[in-house]
């Protein structure tokens, strides 16, 4: 009943003692840079931040990972697409502990079961054996907050009104927070994927799901959508991390893959 780290060794370091070495160069670079000394003593309801592997976007979802830990949530509901399995719905794990290099953490069952009362959930099973979008928060949570149960939802085909009520309704309890999953663009010049991404920090930064269904191309803009939804209806404020992309880390300007992070807070 372990939902097991299929992507350790593959989208990050498959050892605790690389994940943390991986971590601490991150956060070097973070405290040595004065434009982000303020907004990492922020507290976080919610994070935006990517799932590619840590070596091309780490650096993106631990600055958000960082400021989520400030809060010290008591649960973590990590929201992603499938990338797998085709299916229609959300599928919520059932398993009882989630598997990380720097030890298990708990899945909250319990809390499922509350949200499968109330919103129509689903386990396909073949969407959490490998799904990477959720998995690799997994290893930043268990770093920032190992007192945190988790709570992994998959979603498949579905229009992102669909999240929203489960959003608000996580939400709606100070003791929890929520990260979603989402790469931006993929395989475009480098110059192209920065003309489309900005359409992506546009629409989050502002606010406005409008702006996110005109041109933003991203795997999880699902998941995207419903948080921008839920931030401007419920007034959350809203601030852009990070954004990169691989050419970064690679060098290639060709083939290039979009990634940013960003914080909720009220």
């Amino acid at each position: 009943m372990k939902r097991r780290a299929a992507n350790a060794n593959a989208f990050y370091p498959g050892s605790c003692s690389d994940i943390e070495r991986m971590i601490e160069s991150f956060n070097t670079v973070l405290e040595g840079s004065v434009k982000h000394g303020e907004i990492l003593r922020k507290r976080a309801r919610a994070i935006i931040a990517p799932h590619a592997g840590y070596i091309y976007s780490g650096f993106t979802a631990n600055m958000a990972h960082r400021i989520l830990g400030n809060a010290k949530p008591q649960r973590v509901v990590v929201i992603g697409p499938s990338h797998h399995l085709y299916f229609e719905g959300i599928s919520a794990s059932v398993m009882e502990s989630y598997e990380s290099p720097c030890g298990d953490l708990v899945i909250d069952r319990e809390y499922i079961e509350k949200l499968a009362e109330s919103f129509e959930l689903l386990y396909a099973k073949e969407a959490h054996e490998r799904e990477h979008s959720t998995e690799t928060q997994i290893p930043f949570i268990r770093h920032y907050n190992p007192q945190a149960k988790v709570v992994e939802l998959i979603y498949g085909r579905i229009d992102y009104e669909r999240l929203v009520p489960i959003i608000e309704y996580i939400l709606s309890d100070e003791k929890n927070a929520v990260v979603i999953s989402t790469d931006l663009s993929h395989f475009h010049t480098l110059a192209q994927a920065e003309r489309v991404d900005r359409v992506c920090l546009e629409g989050v930064a502002r606010k406005d799901t409008k702006i996110l269904e005109n041109a933003c191309e991203a795997c999880g803009i699902i998941g995207m959508e419903a948080m921008v939804f839920v931030a401007q209806r419920e007034d959350y404020g809203v601030e852009i991390l990070d954004y990169r992309t691989s050419a970064d880390a690679s060098g290639d300007r060709e083939r290039v893959v979009g990634y940013m992070s960003a914080i909720f807070t009220r």
